[in-house]
């Protein structure tokens, strides 16, 4: 791969993980840039209409919410409509493209009109929250359809299942796990981390659990000086570093950081506005200052905001730089390596430590479609989910079809698809091994639910206000912040947009 510039960089991983990878970061975790929120209130449910005698129910598929707008991927959404079409003569589908950056607001107005799409997707979490409370409770209409749910891993169905019901059913879900550098590993004279998960570590010649405290003494023995000191040696200068031990890449935000290191939860309390509150636990917090210690301690395992944007660090790209021993991120992260591969380094994957609670943390983005619970024909629109996220939806969409390009890039949630999106990344990077990608599948088990990027009253001034938090540890050294007094500012703040 060339080596891309920041910006071109950042696009390309924005259009891989636009609806799954999450809101305003540094990096392209940023899915859903700040824009109105649309917390309109849901319209009342209508009955749905008898077409006339001989007429098709006509159903509306609204792209642009989250992927599916660029050029090329117009052609394989296209033979998704006329396979549709030409399947049954009760429905016709009709595609509703709107430009990324104009669709937040177009959505809103229809459905404040009462004029709402039937069908909207790919979105992610972020971009489905900012809708909350508009989504069909799909239930009744699994159950009426008798659609097999035992197809996926209940992990992921539950991922889907919110106090309004079953609001979407898997579709792309990329799953997380440690990345690492098995020549950084045997030259710190470490063994290699666990490629499943169950498995215990050995550390010392004594076998221990692969606990967070386990990852950050390793994470540690593998932050080196310029002179080839270790984090826990004595010497070790850690104004020099030459590598360090753990990049959290891209995922450097409040949430994603509480929910990998401590574990996912319900962050909102109350139920109208005036009665919000952060319900951040006091385990995150934990995590938070965990990460600011990782960069500002005095044995740190990870970079600073300034050294990870610093050219040699690689601008951002930390991993794909190869100054990171560990790294830990969502599987679209295979999309950005061109840089690392290309200089001769190899990478393999590992199973996420388990938390205090002596379970595996991971995180799950994930891309699928939604009904919007004002559809005049639920049924309708609910056949069409079906074949969209069914077999052959798949396979024209993310497998592509009879020479037409995938529009989405992605694992598929479907087990019989998933094999040939490995076996693609092994061609890719055909130095991993088989146990790598398993470990990354076998992440689909322990998604964030509820999900990190889950809803918040207004969702974008919420979610970009705790980004600043993130931020603000990244680029501040301790003589200079009082962590838990900005702590304290951030939740008030949050608390009083939460309540505008």
């Amino acid at each position: 791969m060339k080596k891309l510039s920041v910006v071109a960089m950042l696009l390309i991983i924005a259009s891989l993980i636009l609806a799954a990878c999450a809101p305003a970061t540094p990096a392209p975790a940023a899915e859903e840039p700040a824009a109105p929120a649309a917390e309109e209130p849901a319209a009342e449910e209508p009955a749905a209409e008898e077409p006339a005698m001989g007429e098709k129910v006509q159903i509306r598929w609204f792209v642009g919410l989250g992927t599916g707008t660029d050029p090329n991927q117009l052609v394989g959404q296209e033979k998704a409509v006329t396979e549709f079409n030409a399947s049954q003569d009760k429905i016709e589908l009709v595609l509703e493209i709107v430009p990324y950056d104009a669709a937040r607001d177009t959505l809103a107005t229809q459905i404040a009109s009462g004029n709402g799409p039937d069908i909207i997707g790919p979105v992610g979490w972020g971009g489905s929250a900012a809708f909350y409370g508009q989504w069909l409770d799909l239930t009744p209409y699994i159950e009426e359809s008798g659609f097999d749910l035992s197809v996926y891993d209940p992990a992921l169905v539950e991922f889907y299942q919110t106090e309004e019901g079953q609001v979407g059913l898997p579709f792309l879900v990329f799953p997380s796990a440690i990345f690492y550098v098995p020549a950084m590993f045997e030259e710190a004279g470490l063994a290699l981390p666990p490629s499943a998960y169950g498995e215990q570590y050995e550390l010392d010649g004594e076998m221990v659990d692969w606990n967070w405290d386990t990852f950050t003494e390793v994470a540690k023995r593998l932050t080196v000086d310029a002179n080839g000191v270790d984090a826990t040696q004595e010497g070790f200068d850690k104004n020099a570093l030459l590598q360090v031990g753990f990049a959290p890449q891209w995922q450097t935000h409040v949430n994603y950081a509480g929910a990998f290191r401590a574990g996912a939860a319900d962050i909102v309390d109350g139920d109208a506005p005036g009665s919000y509150s952060v319900n951040y636990p006091e385990s995150w917090k934990e995590a938070l200052k965990w990460y600011y210690d990782g960069m500002y301690g005095e044995q740190p395992f990870m970079a600073t905001g300034p050294l990870a944007g610093a050219a040699e660090f690689g601008n951002g790209n930390l991993f794909n730089s190869g100054k990171a021993a560990m790294a830990i991120t969502p599987i679209w992260y295979t999309c950005c390596l061109g840089d690392f591969a290309t200089a001769g380094n190899e990478f393999q994957g590992a199973a996420m430590p388990v938390g205090a609670d002596g379970e595996p943390h991971g995180r799950v983005d994930a891309d699928t479609f939604r009904v919007w619970k004002g559809t005049k024909n639920p049924a309708e629109a609910f056949e069409v989910l079906k074949f969209l996220i069914g077999p052959r939806g798949v396979e024209i969409l993310v497998i592509g079809a009879d020479d037409v390009a995938a529009p989405y890039g992605g694992f598929p949630a479907l087990p019989q698809y998933q094999q040939s999106f490995l076996d693609a990344k092994k061609v890719q990077y055909p130095f991993t091994t088989d146990e790598t990608w398993a470990v990354f599948q076998a992440g689909l088990a322990y998604p964030d639910n509820p999900s990190a990027e889950q809803w918040q009253p207004n969702w974008n001034e919420a979610w970009a206000r705790q980004q600043t938090f993130f931020d603000l540890i990244q680029n501040t050294a301790p003589d200079q912040l009082d962590f838990d007094a900005e702590w304290q500012k951030m939740i008030d703040d949050v608390n009083a947009i939460y309540n505008k």
